[in-house]
């Protein structure tokens, strides 16, 4: 569900990898579809390797995803703009275990921000996906 999208230090919203070259990575906006090249020099961070600190372990980001869908039956969560005691308010409805020390007001804006983005663009699937090796094997 997560795998090839990307969030960019520097630039807002989220990108999909298109395309690999000897030193750079090219990317596309999902908001404005534009693509760009990303060096090795960027700070690139791959939805699918986040995870959300909370008291027994680390829960991945996608599994914080599916408790804000079933949350609110497949719909939109609040605003990442709200206030920071209604996000903290909201996480603590969705994820009761999280770890509150470790994680920040602009932790959750972004969690939410990229909840809200996915799910607009209907990107978010909860369903097992099967195991696609021949993408993993073309990798080698």
């Amino acid at each position: 569900m997560l795998k090839g999208i990307l969030a960019i230090s520097g630039h807002s919203g989220l990108f999909k990898m298109v395309a690999e070259s000897k030193n750079s990575i090219i990317v596309e906006s999902l908001d404005t579809q534009k693509r760009m090249p990303v060096y090795s020099t960027a700070k690139v961070s791959a939805l699918e390797d986040i995870a959300i600190y909370t008291h027994e372990s680390d829960v991945p980001l996608k599994d914080v995803f599916k408790a804000i869908s079933d949350a609110e039956d497949g719909g939109a969560a609040i605003s990442h703009k709200s206030s920071g005691n209604e996000l903290k308010t909201y996480f603590e409805k969705v994820l009761p275990d999280y770890d509150q020390d470790r994680v920040y007001v602009s932790d959750i804006k972004k969690v939410l921000q990229w909840y809200n983005a996915l799910q607009e663009k209907d990107m978010l699937d909860f369903s097992e996906p099967e195991e696609d090796e021949t993408t993993e094997e073309k990798a080698d």
